[in-house]
């Protein structure tokens, strides 16, 4: 799978020339095209091969100063696209027109294209190692390469673009036990390789651990979130991070630069270069940076898109992206980090004399508040340091901000899920309810 260009390039220049020629005094387009062809197996066979591309061409332009943001999908017809643009300014208020200069900065293709055959190998290879051990479990899995190429140019010079290429899998494998049914899943996201035997260890443990159905502890008890549980928490601290929730007032960070927000066994950062991601650029065309948002828990910045950076007079920390390409860009977060500890998760475990273990769950965050309320999918009781069984039927509560202030331990064993790199962390007493034996 050979894909790195952006096709019809010269289409980018004619929307520009047009768009100008029609009175705008600046525009700007955005190319994004994806590539994937994903690997699909279903009842422990191969099942599907596919192959999904998809195209989108989005043009933002001014005219008096009232922008108008069109889009196409697949092959574009320029002068619809400009005079829609065109339609659209007219119903909005005058902005500053800002867009970054000239610039026609030169980035890497990153990754690498893996075949059809490999990702086919890989998928079987973890399905034969947990069906060896449990012969009765049923597996579904989807193995995936995805490129991206995303381009940004506009009428003051930049022009700048850059490819992506990741490796994805998601491996689940589902047991029934006579009218008990249990669902492991577990996943990876790499550049080059994936490792179908470690995926496939982590859902055979996970499996190990929950052989039998216990009770689960009710009242206050200490809780373990794994790193594939753990992204629940981060999700509040993303949106307290975000420079356009304190212009609104609604973080609770606001004007706590320089103080302690949290425990101090945490620092959270962002990396443009980390892991199976890159983002070189944000879609204001700014160069991206590393930035450490809360160091030993103490707030050091916001991340800011340059309109919400001005509001507050602050420059753009290279984070305007936009939810959709039909959107106007905003602070958003990418490449998000938080530094690990220095334990297993075995010795994470060890300190629970009574508590709880979360791999799974079901709801998600509680947005900016921070309060949650989750149902625990996949999780175990611990005693004594060890894990006794599975509990069913149980609920974990509590609050973001309040359980990243009792945090008692940081794992050593962070990973993506998604763009948020993060390991299992171990909080002192959240509310858990549970249906009793």
């Amino acid at each position: 799978m050979v894909y790195k260009e952006l096709p019809n390039n010269f289409l980018v220049e004619e929307l520009l020339e047009l768009s100008i020629k029609s009175g705008a005094e600046a525009a700007e387009v955005y190319q994004s095209k994806s590539l994937s062809r994903p690997v699909f197996f279903e009842a422990n066979r191969l099942k599907q091969l596919e192959s999904s591309q998809s195209e989108g061409t989005a043009l933002r332009l001014w005219r008096n100063g009232c922008p108008g943001l069109a889009v196409a999908y697949g092959p574009v017809e320029p002068q619809a696209l400009v005079e829609r643009a065109l339609a659209l300014s007219q119903l909005n208020q005058p902005e500053a027109v800002e867009l970054n200069g000239d610039s026609k900065p030169s980035y890497p293709n990153l990754g690498e294209d893996v075949p059809i055959e490999k990702l086919v190998e890989w998928g079987k290879e973890a399905i034969a190692i947990i069906r060896d051990a449990y012969p009765d479990v049923i597996c579904t899995s989807e193995w995936e390469c995805d490129v991206e190429t995303t381009r940004l140019v506009n009428t003051k010079g930049l022009d700048c673009h850059y490819s992506d290429t990741t490796l994805s899998c998601y491996v689940e494998a589902e047991w029934v036990r006579g009218d008990d049914f249990l669902s492991v899943s577990d996943g990876q996201t790499k550049r080059g390789n994936l490792q179908p035997d470690r995926v496939a260890h982590q859902i055979l443990q996970r499996l190990a651990w929950a052989k039998e159905n216990v009770t689960p502890p009710n009242g206050r008890v200490p809780v373990l979130f794994t790193s594939k549980a753990a992204d629940m928490l981060w999700g509040t601290v993303q949106a307290a991070l975000n420079a356009k929730r304190v212009l609104e007032k609604a973080s609770p960070w606001v004007e706590r630069i320089g103080t302690p927000v949290m425990s101090p066994i945490l620092t959270l950062y962002q990396d443009p270069k980390a892991g199976p991601y890159s983002c070189p650029f944000d879609d204001e065309g700014i160069p991206t940076q590393s930035l450490v948002f809360i160091q030993n828990g103490v707030l050091q910045h916001f991340y800011c898109d340059r309109t919400t950076g001005r509001q507050l007079n602050m420059a753009s920390t290279g984070n305007g992206f936009r939810p959709g390409l039909g959107s106007y860009p905003t602070p958003g977060l990418f490449n998000f980090l938080i530094q690990p500890g220095g334990e297993s998760l075995q010795q994470l475990i060890q300190y629970l004399d009574d508590g709880l273990i979360v791999d799974q769950i079901l709801g998600s965050n509680g947005g900016i508040s921070g309060d949650f309320s989750i149902n625990v999918d996949l999780g175990y009781r611990v005693q004594n340091g060890h894990i006794i069984g599975r509990v069913k039927d149980t609920m974990v509560a509590g609050n973001v901000y309040t359980v990243l202030k009792q945090l008692v331990k940081l794992g050593d064993d962070a990973d993506w899920n998604g763009s948020c790199y993060t390991p299992s962390l171990l909080v002192e007493g959240l509310s858990s309810t549970g249906k009793q034996n």
